[in-house]
Order: structure tokens, then sequence, then C-alpha cells
């Protein structure tokens, strides 16, 4: 390994964001696959599990320690505290494959500033893999040799482009189904990856583009500074730099613009 990561102002909150992901996993893969798996459905009619409430309420007392000042924004536990410094937790992001036994899931740890990510982790323990990064340090995912530093892609062309578009459902809710098939019918392969690992799939340069809808601060946050330090780009569907606008789309930057160009290109032309 030639790269080693870079120290910056948020090196502290990088290295706590790695301890709450440790702590995260040794709350949530012991009750992956567990036959005693609680299960229950929240309001929104979407499943929570017993090791998502473990794993955030383990984030939060840690939190509560270290950083007693900063805000938190959780997915099961909603929002306290201020919102200039913010923690962003998504405790399982996948929790449909956690329940059903699929290893597709992880944690997610982010701290914006001022509602922009400045550094995120996720841990996806089922499959021994993590990737983090923080504004200005690059984007790294561990490996057997030590940190591996990610690059996006350099594909430049649809004709060679492989994309993430997450669900038929998500896009066809949102009444963008016909660009979705746009995007479908000019690249050269497109796949449902899901969830977080599609944008690390992206950062690690094996996409070129990861979009989606309906998704919540916690949904994308970890993954905005991970894209962004390997070379990509991050901004709403509407190409706005924002993670409170409910879709996403990632890209390996070079394709940006015309993946924004192609999916608001009026049906008929």
């Amino acid at each position: 390994m030639t790269d080693s990561p870079a120290t910056t102002a948020f090196e502290s909150d990088l290295e706590l964001a790695l301890r709450l992901a440790d702590a995260a996993d040794a709350q949530s893969l012991p009750r992956f696959d567990a036959a005693d798996l609680e299960i229950s459905t929240k309001a929104d009619r979407s499943h929570v599990t017993d090791a998502d409430l473990a794993t955030e309420r383990a984030i939060r007392a840690i939190l509560s320690e270290e950083r007693p000042t900063d805000g938190i924004l959780g997915e099961e536990f909603g929002t306290e505290g201020d919102a200039h410094r913010q923690w962003i937790i998504d405790p399982i992001d996948g929790t449909a494959n956690f329940l059903r036994g699929v290893p597709l899931w992880g944690t997610m740890v982010s701290l914006a500033v001022d509602s922009v990510p400045q550094v995120g982790v996720v841990s996806m323990p089922a499959l021994g893999r993590r990737w983090w990064a923080s504004t200005g340090t690059g984007a790294w995912t561990a490996t057997d040799d030590g940190p591996q530093r990610l690059h996006t892609s350099a594909v430049d062309s649809f004709d060679d482009a492989s994309v993430s578009f997450q669900s038929i459902t998500q896009w066809a809710d949102a009444g963008r189904l016909p660009a979705l098939l746009r995007v479908a019918d000019r690249v050269w392969r497109d796949r449902a990856y899901g969830d977080v690992f599609a944008y690390m799939l992206l950062a690690e340069g094996r996409l070129e583009m990861v979009a989606e809808f309906d998704v919540k601060e916690y949904d994308i946050a970890a993954a905005v500074p991970i894209v962004r330090e390997a070379g990509g780009t991050f901004t709403s569907f509407d190409g706005v730099e924002t993670i409170s606008a409910r879709s996403s789309l990632a890209s390996n930057g070079i394709l940006h613009n015309a993946f924004l160009e192609l999916i608001h290109t009026p049906a008929n032309d």
C-alpha cells in the first residue's frame, strides 16, 4: 500500500465513528439470522428488529458520553440535541435483508456539520467489509493488507457504464419509471444491488451510477463523503447537493451531468 490516510480537522470524529461501527457490529452481527429475532412493524409499515433498536442504543450511549453537545438523528429514536454538529445514524440499513438472512445490510454512521456530511463510515459485518471517509482524507476500505484507498471509475461512456437503480417500485412510485427505462436502454448493465452496498460498489469503481427515491437523511448521509472522497459526485435527483431532498443520484463524477440530462429528458424526445 502506497497511500495512507491524511490528517484533517475531522480526524478525531472519524476515529470515533469507526469505534461506533465496532460497537454496532457487536450488537447486530450476533442477531443476524437468529431464530429468536424479534420483528415488529412501524407506523410507516416498515420492519424493525430488536437488533436495529439495540444497535442504535449502543451508538447513542457512546455519543452521549463522548460528544454530549452534538446532536443525533437516528432512524429508530429520532432527533435530539443541536443540529449544527449532528451524528446521523442508520443502525441497520437493509433491515428487510437482515430479517430474511440476506447478508447485504450494514450500519451507517455520519457526522454532518450544518447539514453537510463530513464523516462517513459504513460497516457490513456479515460480509466482513467496512468503508470510511472524512472530508480531505480520501475514501478507504479495510483489506487484509491494511487500508486501501478507493477511487471511482474512469468510465466516460454509457456504453461501458453499470448502474444500480435500487428497485423498480421506487422509481414507479416516484413517477420516474420512464426515466429508469431510458437509463437501462442506454447503459451497458443495470442491476438492483440495493441499499448502501450499491454506493460502496460505486466508490470502489465497480458501478457508475446509483439512484433512489424516498430516502431519508440517515439512508444516505454516511455514503456521501465516501463517494465524494473517492472522486464521485453525490446529489439529489435534481442535481442539488443536499441529503434532505428525499432522492439521491450518485455517480463516478465523470458521467454525472450526462446521467442528469438523460433522466430529465422529456419522454417524447
